[in-house]
Parts: structure tokens; C-alpha cells; sequence
């Protein structure tokens, strides 16, 4: 398979569900409102994407529906990440079996590995592929942080294990990871509302919660810093600054989901527990905040 960029707006997508059901048709639907608003790549069954929720067998026909539905046209880097690493390395050889171009690797969450644990964690995973593994640093979900040296060891040791999708909330991580590892490191911000100040030090993208509605803008913030136009990228990223706090108001993907079943893009905004639907209260903020975007 060969290797094209893994950078730009790239979306984390929501798994629509009818009732208690994955909705393939909303998926593909959404996949295809993603192609078409010109998004970068997809990741489908991240953590956006309730994969602590869904079965095994769920979670393959997820990724094989939205490789199916790509049809190459962008990349599809599959969230395989677990705290099992045997979990782990299965989900990773399934997702390499059914078409994925790539796989990002949330770390173990409860476990709490230290760090010598957490290297050979991602060894386990990086030796079930040859395509590219996207090291996923999330330490407020997770409770761990990805050190910079466990990730210099992981790229001295694989040449597919050369990117990480950061956030930890940290503009000064993406200096530390460029100060030590230069070119051999495509950070890709993890955080819609830190993905300006995290390309201006350095990141080439963002895994994007907020473009699985507003792709194009989010594609355009991005192009705009990466043509290093931060005057233009300020002011759009201000005009977006209320919608990327809004789909945050209440835990991931409950928000984002309610935007998009108001604007007809999914069915329904249906999450599974023990998540639950939006407040009336914040749901109101986020039709503001996504107003400001719109007119």
C-alpha cells in the first residue's frame, strides 16, 4: 500500500446509531459529506467515534463500511487503541485486513503503564503492521502522557511510528517533540481549539472533532496556517473559537452528535450509555455558537 501524507484537517468521525444500533446509512452518508467538504482523512472508531462502547464485531464492520465507502479517494487510519495490548494487536491486524491505510493507538487508559510499560505496548502494536501508527497522547483521559523519549525510542525503532496525535492540552509538547526529533516527527494536534497555536510551533494538522460538521472551515483554518498566513488563520480561527468550546461542553461525542443531527447530516443524535443526551441549556449554546460560524 503506498504511504500518502497523513496530515491536514483530518476528521474524527461519530458513529451515528438508530436507537441502540449502528446507522451504516448515516455513516456513509457522513463519509461522503466528509469527501465532499475536503477533508484530509478519517478516523473512524477513535475515541469520537465510542469505540469503548462497541463490539468487536462492530468495530470491524465500522472500519470496513468506511473503507468501503472511501474507496481510496483519502486516507482511513483506524483507532485500535485499548488497555489491553492483546486487544490492541488484534484490533490492529483486523483494521490492516480490512483496508486501513493507517492506525491511531489511543494509550492504555485505567491501567496506567510506566513508561517502560507503555514503550512495549506500542512495540506490540507497531510489530503487527507495516502501515503507519499514529502514537495517541491523551493524558486527560488516560491519566498517562507519552514521554518524548519513549517516543524518540519508538521512531529509532520503526520508520512506520512517526506520528502522534497530541492532546495534552500543551503547546510546549509540540516544541519538545520538534526539538528532539525535527522532521522524523508529524505532530497533528488532538485538540480543535489548540490547533492554531500547535501549527505555529510546528504541528502539520489536527485530528478534528469540529470538521465532522464544519469540515470546510476547519480544512481552511488549517491550509491557511500551514501557508503560514496567520493573520487570515487568527481571524478564522476566532470566528470558530465559540463552536470548538461548545462541542465541549458536555463529554465528547454528545455535542458534536447534537449539531449534527440538527443540521440533518445523521439521523439521530443518539450516544450510548453511559453517555447521554445534551442538556437543553448547553444544546442551546451550541446553536449559538455554531449561528456565529453560519451567518
Amino acid at each position: 500500500m503506498k504511504l500518502r501524507p497523513l496530515t491536514g484537517t483530518i476528521t474524527a468521525l461519530v458513529t451515528p446509531f438508530n436507537k441502540d444500533e449502528v446507522s451504516y446509512r448515516d455513516l456513509e452518508k457522513l463519509v461522503e459529506y466528509q469527501i465532499k467538504g475536503g477533508v484530509d482523512g478519517l478516523v473512524p472508531v477513535g475515541t469520537t467515534g465510542e469505540s469503548p462502547t462497541l463490539s468487536h464485531e462492530e468495530h470491524m464492520d465500522v472500519i470496513r463500511s468506511v473503507v468501503g465507502k472511501v474507496r481510496g479517494r483519502v486516507p482511513v487510519i483506524a483507532g485500535t487503541g485499548s488497555n489491553s495490548t492483546h486487544e490492541a494487536v488484534e484490533l490492529t491486524q483486523h483494521a490492516h485486513a480490512a483496508g486501513a491505510d493507517g492506525m491511531l493507538v489511543v494509550t492504555p487508559y485505567y491501567n496506567k503503564p510506566n513508561q517502560e510499560g507503555l514503550f512495549r505496548h506500542y512495540c506490540a502494536v507497531a510489530e503487527a503492521t507495516d502501515r503507519p501508527v499514529i502514537l495517541y497522547s491523551i493524558p486527560g483521559r488516560c491519566s498517562i502522557e507519552i514521554s518524548v523519549p519513549v517516543v524518540e525510542r519508538l521512531r529509532a525503532k520503526y520508520s512506520h511510528v512517526r506520528w502522534i496525535k497530541e492532546a495534552g492540552g500543551n503547546v510546549d509538547r509540540v516544541d519538545q517533540l520538534k526539538r528532539a526529533l525535527g522532521d522524523d516527527i508529524t505532530v497533528l494536534s488532538g485538540d480543535d481549539v489548540l490547533t492554531l497555536p500547535f501549527m505555529a510551533v510546528g504541528a502539520e494538522g489536527v485530528i478534528s472533532v469540529a470538521s465532522n460538521l464544519v469540515i470546510r472551515e476547519v480544512a481552511q483554518l488549517v491550509r491557511l496556517a500551514r501557508a503560514n498566513d496567520f493573520a487570515k488563520a487568527g481571524k478564522l480561527h476566532r470566528q470558530l473559537y465559540p463552536f470548538f468550546k461548545a462541542i465541549f461542553l458536555e463529554p465528547n461525542p454528545v455535542p458534536i452528535k447534537a449539531a449534527l443531527a440538527r443540521a440533518g447530516v445523521i439521523s439521530s443524535p443518539a450516544v450510548r450509555m453511559p453517555l447521554c443526551e445534551i442538556s437543553p441549556a448547553n444544546f442551546a449554546e451550541l446553536v449559538k455558537a455554531l449561528a456565529i460560524i453560519r451567518r
